[in-house]
C-alpha cells in the first residue's frame, strides 16, 4: 500500500515525501480512506503507531477543498489532553500543510494567552487545543466554535482520566450539530464507549493494535526491589548499560524531583518534567532529552503525555502505575515506528498488587528477577503504607502530576494575574 493509493491530493504527498515517509501504517491505511469519505470514526492505535498523521493528512484535505480567501472562521478543532500533544500535533500540522493555502494555530495554558488571541483573530483553519484553555478563550469571545465542520478528540482515554469530561460536553455543545466526528484512544473502556455513543454518527471502527495490549517489540521485565534502593538500582543500569537515553516515569511531582536531583549528583545528566514546571522549563529539558545533553528525562505520566521522540530506547516505571492501562501508555514511548526497546519496571512489595493489575490487564505474567544487593525487604516494606485498592479503578481522575484527584473535575491553575490556566 502506498500514500498515493490512499486518495491524498498531491500538495500532501509533497509533504509525505519531503518529512522522509515512504509507506502509510496500519492505522493510516485504515483511517485515511474513511476519513475522506466524511465519515465518523472511533479509532483504536496505541502510541507510535502514526495515528496524527492518520487523521491529520485527511482532515487537511477535506478543508483545503472548501477554502476561502476571506475571513478564515475556525472550522477543525483538534482536542489534546496536554500541552506536549498539543503542541507536537499542531507541529506535524504545519509539516503536512506546507505546500497548502492553509493556517493553523495552538492554544494551551501555562504561557501568555496574547500571541495565541492574536493568531486566531488573523483567522485560523485548524484550531489545535487543550479544554481549558479553550474554554477560557471562547469566554473571552475571542474564538467561536460555530463553525467547525471536523472536531477531533485525541487520546480519549487521557481526557478522561483527567477529569475533562465536562468540559467535553461544554465545548460540544458550543460546535454545530452537524459535522464529522473523529475520536482515537488508546484504550476502549466502558467510559469511552459511552462518550463515543454519545457524539459520534455511525462510526466506522479503525484499530492499528489490539484492545489494550502493549506494543510487541518492547522487551518488558521487571526487577523486584527494595523501595529504598530503587534510586541506586536505576543509576546502575543506566551507568552498567551505558543508556544514552532514557525516560523514566514516577507518579508524583516530588518523586519526580528527588531522582533527577539524585541521578545529576551521580553524574548523570537528567531532568524532570511535570505539571509544576513551567512551560518554558518543559520545553527546554525535552529539547535537552531529544539533543542529547541530558540523558535521562523523569516525567509524571500526564506530562509525558504526547513526547514524540523517536528511537527512544529504554523506559523504566520507577514506580508502577495505580492505573493498569497506564502502565500501556508509559511503555508505548518506546518500540515506535517499528524500532524495539525497553521497558524495565522496579516493583517494591508495597507495588506487588499494582503489578498483579497490570499482568491482568496484559494477559501474561512479567518476567522478573532481583539482583543481588537489591532485594525487596518484605519486613521494612509492610511497615509502609499499602496502595488503596480503590486506585485501581481505571477511570479516575488524576492530576496533573500524576496523583489521583477526589473530584473528577480538572484542576485549575492560577497565574500571578489571578486568571485560571488549565491543561
Amino acid at each position: 500500500m502506498s500514500f498515493e493509493s490512499l486518495g491524498l491530493s498531491d500538495a500532501l504527498l509533497k509533504a509525505i515525501s519531503k518529512k522522509g515517509h515512504t509507506e502509510p501504517t496500519a492505522i493510516q491505511v485504515n483511517a485515511i480512506p474513511v476519513i475522506l469519505e466524511g465519515k465518523d470514526v472511533l479509532g483504536s492505535a496505541q502510541t507510535g503507531t502514526g495515528k496524527t498523521a492518520g487523521f491529520t493528512l485527511p482532515m487537511l484535505q477535506i478543508l483545503s477543498r472548501g477554502q476561502n480567501s476571506g475571513r478564515r472562521p475556525v472550522r477543525a478543532l483538534v482536542l489534546t489532553p496536554t500541552r506536549e500533544l498539543a503542541a507536537q500535533v499542531f507541529e506535524d500540522v504545519k509539516t503536512y500543510s506546507e505546500f497548502l493555502d492553509f493556517r493553523s494555530a495552538v492554544i494551551f495554558g501555562g504561557v501568555n494567552q496574547n500571541p495565541q488571541i492574536a493568531s486566531l483573530r488573523q483567522g485560523v483553519d485548524l484550531l489545535v487545543a487543550t479544554p481549558g484553555r479553550l474554554l477560557d478563550l471562547q469566554n473571552q469571545r475571542a474564538l467561536s466554535l460555530a463553525n467547525i465542520e471536523i472536531l477531533v478528540l485525541d487520546e480519549a482515554d487521557r481526557m478522561l482520566d483527567m477529569g475533562f469530561l465536562r468540559d467535553i460536553k461544554k465545548i460540544l455543545n458550543l460546535m454545530p450539530a452537524k459535522r464529522q466526528n473523529l475520536l482515537f484512544s488508546a484504550t476502549f473502556s466502558k467510559e469511552i464507549k459511552e462518550l463515543a455513543s454519545g457524539f459520534l454518527n455511525n462510526p466506522v471502527l479503525v484499530a492499528a493494535t489490539p484492545e489494550n495490549t502493549a506494543v510487541e517489540k518492547i522487551n518488558q521485565k521487571a526487577y523486584r526491589v527494595d523501595k529504598g534502593r530503587k534510586p541506586a538500582l536505576v543509576a546502575k543500569l543506566i551507568s552498567e548499560g551505558d543508556w544514552k537515553q532514557v525516560l523514566i516515569f514516577t507518579r508524583t511531582k516530588h518523586g519526580a524531583n528527588r531522582l533527577s536531583e539524585k541521578l545529576s549528583k551521580s553524574n548523570i545528566p537528567a531532568s524532570a518534567i511535570h505539571g509544576n514546571k513551567s512551560q518554558g522549563a518543559r520545553t527546554s529539558a525535552l529539547h535537552g532529552f531529544k539533543n542529547g545533553t541530558v540523558r535521562v528525562l523523569v516525567a509524571t505520566d500526564i506530562a509525558a503525555r504526547g513526547l514524540d521522540i523517536p528511537l527512544l530506547p529504554h523506559v523504566i516505571n520507577f514506580e508502577m502505575p495505580n492505573v493498569a492501562e497506564d502502565y500501556v501508555h508509559r511503555i508505548g514511548r518506546t518500540g515506535r515506528a517499528g524500532a524495539r526497546g525497553e521497558a524495565i519496571s522496579l516493583v517494591s512489595q508495597d507495588e506487588m498488587e499494582y503489578l498483579s493489575g497490570i499482568e491482568k490487564l496484559l494477559g501474561y505474567t512479567l518476567p522478573a528477577e532481583i539482583l543481588p544487593g537489591y532485594e525487596p525487604n518484605t519486613e521494612t516494606e509492610s511497615r509502609r503504607e499499602e496502595p488503596r485498592k480503590a486506585q485501581f479503578r481505571p477511570n479516575r481522575g488524576t492530576d496533573a502530576n500524576g496523583s489521583a484527584n477526589k473530584s473528577k473535575r480538572p484542576r485549575k491553575y492560577y497565574s500571578n494575574s489571578g486568571s485560571s490556566k488549565r491543561y
